[in-house]
């Protein structure tokens, strides 16, 4: 008996293929946990967001709802109007939000960077101050010289703290320089 081949499906056929059951189930379960962190916004932060009316309308109702059964319920409609919605912008929102973006890691990053060098090392007022022409270099100075003349362990944090305040300010508001190359 001669057995049979399934046709090669093209590039075309194969995006036409419906999702495993598995897979469908973990994208209602993204998009619900989606809306529910949506719920969870302020309404100053929702009006930042460009969401479809209903979506919307359906969020602050869920807001409004006081027993947590009909919240339960109104989290699915939620999730199922998700499923019309463009999620990249919402996405995008919140990765923002926490924080999570590449720039605000790095620029995080950049400022412990900074501070650290700056209790340690005696040519890193130098550097900072190249690279950063506008700061307030006496101001700088005595953040930390309160951190150096700490005696407790509780006014060093605090001094370190007001430290990375003040170059998290400094960072934010105008990027670095490149230092002159001697």
């Amino acid at each position: 008996m001669p057995t049979r081949r399934k046709p090669d499906l093209g590039a075309d056929d194969a995006a036409l293929e419906p999702s495993s059951k598995t897979q469908l189930k973990r994208e209602a379960d993204a998009l619900q946990k989606l809306g529910t962190r949506l719920a969870g916004l302020k309404p100053a932060q929702l009006d930042n967001l460009v969401l479809p009316e209903r979506l919307s309308a359906a969020i602050l109702e869920y807001q409004r709802l006081p027993t947590r059964e009909a919240q339960r319920r109104q989290l699915q409609f939620i999730g199922r109007l998700m499923r019309a919605a463009d999620t990249a912008g919402i996405e995008a929102f919140f990765a923002a939000l926490d924080g999570q973006s590449a720039q605000q890691k790095y620029t995080f990053h950049q400022v412990e960077k900074w501070r650290e060098d700056l209790l340690r090392e005696r040519d890193a007022l130098t550097r900072f101050v190249a690279a950063y022409p506008t700061v307030d270099r006496q101001q700088l100075r005595h953040l930390l010289r309160n951190v150096h003349k700490a005696r407790d362990a509780q006014a060093r944090k605090t001094g370190e703290r007001a430290l990375f305040r003040f170059i998290r300010a400094l960072v934010d508001r105008s990027p670095a320089e490149e230092p002159p190359i001697d």
